[in-house]
């Protein structure tokens, strides 16, 4: 018997990728396809060629086929439900963000996961990326010096159509969680508060609210601005959004394409009024996985390691503390203090 009988759940396209995550762990093997319709599990089975049993009922199938690690790969809404399931029936979950729809029950599967020694961590691929890992280096080594202003542009214009269309807050709500998420990673520190402004710009195809700019507060003291956009036609950023980060010492950038790469003060010349700066490129090293596989190794380090992952979630409400501290602010007008949003277990 492999150490890792997997049970997914959810069935759709993203799925795949996870499977094919499975498929190449010698020491894992899928035991169970799980989807509330179960011609879904029978078509993912039947594409991939898999034997294993297929269910609409998350229980049983833990119970009918002894898994012991859930894939959550559902929808934002079923999360909840998927992970304290799935913990309380003996599985470790790894499942794909949002970690829950609600800070309430982020908390609650913190709780479960305390209770039953389970572990729950969220699907953050956006950390798993040479370069972000290079531009974290480059300013944790203090190249910049401390950290005072970090500013994510993150303008783009799919058409997805679909639920995005009609959702009240399409950018904040599906996509903003993997720019927050990418700002802790960078600076290491954890939000604070936020002021958001949220509004439907002219051409937009979205029903709901497909802009913001947000102004958050670091723990680190340091301000971090994001603009966004999901309906900006012409000249995009990258999905991995535009940074500049601004020390003491320097300014710290990355276009989220190329390599990372700071400008840092050279020694002044007297009377100088404008100093001159000394270029320092970042050292993007190749990782074996990169995305959801380098996060799916991670995770499972964590299980073999016996350790709490990356993005384990006792750290990932942070992140999700950003996404609905700011839809608060944008719905109430005000500045939110986000520490009076949620309890976090440590």
């Amino acid at each position: 018997m492999k150490k890792y009988r997997i049970a997914i759940v959810g069935c759709g396209s993203m799925a795949n990728t996870w499977v094919d995550y499975a498929l190449q762990r010698e020491d894992a093997e899928i035991v169970a396809l799980v989807d509330i319709k179960q011609e879904f599990a029978q078509a993912m089975a039947g594409k991939r060629g898999l034997q294993c049993p297929t269910f609409t009922d998350l229980r049983m199938a833990i119970k009918e086929t002894d898994a012991n690690l859930v894939f959550d790969v559902t929808i934002p809404e079923s999360h909840f439900h998927v992970a304290v399931t799935s913990m309380r029936e003996g599985c470790n979950v790894f499942g794909e963000k949002p970690m829950a729809a609600t800070l309430d029950a982020c908390n609650e599967i913190i709780r479960v996961s305390e209770q039953t020694g389970r572990s729950h961590t969220t699907m953050q691929n956006r950390r798993f990326d040479p370069r972000i890992r290079a531009f974290e280096q480059l300013i944790a080594s203090g190249t910049i010096g401390k950290p005072g202003y970090a500013g994510a542009d993150f303008f783009l214009g799919p058409h997805f159509g679909g639920f995005r269309d009609v959702m009240d807050s399409p950018l904040l709500l599906d996509m903003s969680i993997h720019t927050f998420d990418q700002v802790r990673l960078i600076l290491g520190s954890d939000p604070v508060s936020v002021y958001c402004h949220e509004y439907n710009p002219p051409g937009s195809w979205y029903m709901g609210n497909a802009s913001a700019i947000c102004i958050f507060e670091m723990s680190d003291g340091s301000v971090f601005c994001y603009r966004g956009s999901w309906c900006a036609e012409g000249a995009p950023t990258s999905w991995e959004a535009s940074w500049r980060v601004t020390g003491e010492k320097g300014t710290a950038i990355w276009d989220g394409q190329g390599s990372p790469y700071a400008e840092v003060v050279a020694p002044a010349l007297a009377g100088e009024w404008m100093h001159k700066y000394v270029r320092v490129d970042a050292e993007v090293k190749p990782a074996a996985h990169t995305y959801h596989f380098g996060c799916l190794d991670e995770m499972f380090a964590s299980l073999e390691e016996g350790r709490r992952a990356e993005t384990d979630c006792r750290d990932n409400i942070h992140s999700m503390a950003m996404v609905l501290g700011a839809a608060e602010s944008a719905k109430t007008g005000k500045k939110i203090d986000i520490a009076d949003l949620y309890t976090v277990y440590v």
